[in-house]
Order: structure tokens, then C-alpha cells, then sequence
């Protein structure tokens, strides 16, 4: 069974948040803790986090049971999802499997770009590589990348250091893999995606290509930040989030695309 967390409202609309890769459902404390007038519901991907005994992982089969889990959760409220990074790759996975199931979505920093050469690559540089998981300073540096905060690196360096080559190889790989459904184009959902401006090139290149390939997306470059503003600045990504979605408003200092 695929773990998940519920808070807030159950009566309110539901939103579900999609953590990245390397991390788990905590990374959206700071959401759930502001969006809790929202019913809220935080899984953690197959193989990841508390869900490590469910697998193998991959975006498609991750996508089939949170798109379930909503249909037996919501009770004809508003569905918001909520996806980082890997999460995002999921959440447009699940806007391409059911067209009408979700009516908002933001899609945070996802490659939808692949790369053959760098995939040919991935378990090669991580039979060499892996060992560096369980070096404190090489996790500080990913850490540091993610923006996470000293509160959170215990807890992201246990989590980071226990997954095996296997597992970690093969999220890679889906990650690295992951190309935009041709489905997608038929989602009904409002759709928000957001890339930071500090981010490779080949993520505002993916973030070009989700808008262009749905004509209810939106998407804005989010000024000076790099991969994770919903920790770098949790206060200014649920504000933005909150408005985008009652209002319709985004922020004036972001680039609309």
C-alpha cells in the first residue's frame, strides 16, 4: 500500500502534494501547514520515503494509484495537485491518464526533455558514484541545492542514505526518461507550470514544451531561484499558489511565458 498523510478539511477541496526525487512527503510541511483550511493529502512515492517496501517505482504505475486514491477520496469537491520535479513528472502523467479528474494543477520544475546519452550513462556514474550517498558532505552539497534547511537534513540524509543502487538507479531513469504523454494535450485541468531562473537550461526548455502542448497552461519564470522554491521560499510559493488559484493572479516580479 502506498503511504500517504491527510490533513486539514475534508470537506474542503483536496489537494495533493507530490514530493521530488531524493525526498519524501515532508518536504511539503510548510504547505500543508498553510493550506489548512484545504483538504490536504501527502503520498510518498513507491519506494521512497515510508512507501520503500512498495515498488518497483515508476511514473506511470505512481500516477495510476494517486489518481485512485483521489477517486475514492474526493467527494465532488475541487482536486488540486500539487507536483516538484519528479512529483510534477507524476502529476502530468496523471492529468494524461484522466483528462476531467483534476481541475488545478501546478507543475513545478519538470524535465520532459530526455536525454539517451545521459540515460545510457546513469548506472555506470552511479556504480561509481553511490558510495557518496552516504558521505555527510556530498549530502550537505545536495541538500544545499534543494534548499534544505538544517532543520530538514537529518532527516533527508537518513532518507537519501538508505535507499539502494537498484532503486536509486531506477528512479533516475524514469526521471531522465520521462516524455510528455501525448494525452496531455486533452486535460482538462487549469494548469500552472513554474521553472526557477536558475535552473538548466533543459528544464525552461521542458517548461516550453508542457504550455505549448496544453492550451489551458500558464507558465512563468520565477525570478532568482533555482530547482525548489517551495522550500527555498515556502511563504511566497503557497501565497502564489493561493492566488493563482482563487484569483487567478500571479506574481507581478515572475515572466509570464
Amino acid at each position: 500500500m502506498l503511504y500517504y498523510q491527510e490533513f486539514g478539511n475534508q470537506n474542503a477541496p483536496l489537494i495533493v502534494f507530490l514530493h521530488g526525487g531524493g525526498v519524501s512527503g515532508w518536504m511539503w510541511e510548510k504547505q500543508v501547514q498553510y493550506f489548512q483550511n484545504y483538504y490536504c493529502i501527502v503520498p510518498d512515492l513507491p519506494e521512497q520515503g515510508k512507501s520503500a517496501g512498495e515498488g518497483p517505482f515508476s511514473i506511470q504505475k505512481s500516477a495510476e494509484q494517486i489518481n485512485q486514491l483521489i477517486r475514492q477520496k474526493a467527494s465532488g469537491q475541487k482536486v488540486i495537485v500539487i507536483g516538484f520535479s519528479l512529483g510534477a513528472q507524476v502529476a502530468i502523467q496523471m492529468l494524461s491518464l484522466d483528462a476531467k479528474l483534476i481541475d488545478y494543477a501546478i507543475i513545478n520544475s519538470a524535465l520532459v526533455l530526455p536525454s539517451p546519452l545521459i540515460k545510457k550513462l546513469i548506472k555506470p556514474i552511479m556504480k561509481l558514484t553511490y558510495p557518496l550517498i552516504k558521505n555527510k558532505f556530498f549530502s550537505k552539497l545536495q541538500a544545499k541545492s534543494l534548499y534544505i534547511d538544517e532543520n530538514n537534513f537529518e532527516r533527508y540524509y537518513n532518507e537519501s542514505s538508505t535507499i539502494n543502487l537498484h532503486t536509486l538507479t531506477r528512479i533516475l531513469e524514469e526521471n531522465m526518461s520521462f516524455t510528455l504523454p501525448k494525452q496531455f494535450s486533452k486535460a482538462k485541468a487549469k494548469i500552472l507550470v513554474t521553472v526557477g531562473e536558475k535552473e538548466k537550461a533543459m528544464m525552461k526548455k521542458s517548461t516550453f514544451k508542457i504550455i505549448e502542448s496544453n492550451p489551458n497552461c500558464t507558465g512563468i519564470i520565477l525570478s532568482n531561484i533555482g530547482h525548489g522554491l517551495s522550500m527555498a521560499n515556502p511563504t511566497y510559493f503557497n501565497q502564489m499558489i493561493e492566488k493563482w488559484i482563487c484569483h487567478g493572479s500571479l506574481p507581478k516580479e515572475s515572466k509570464q511565458i
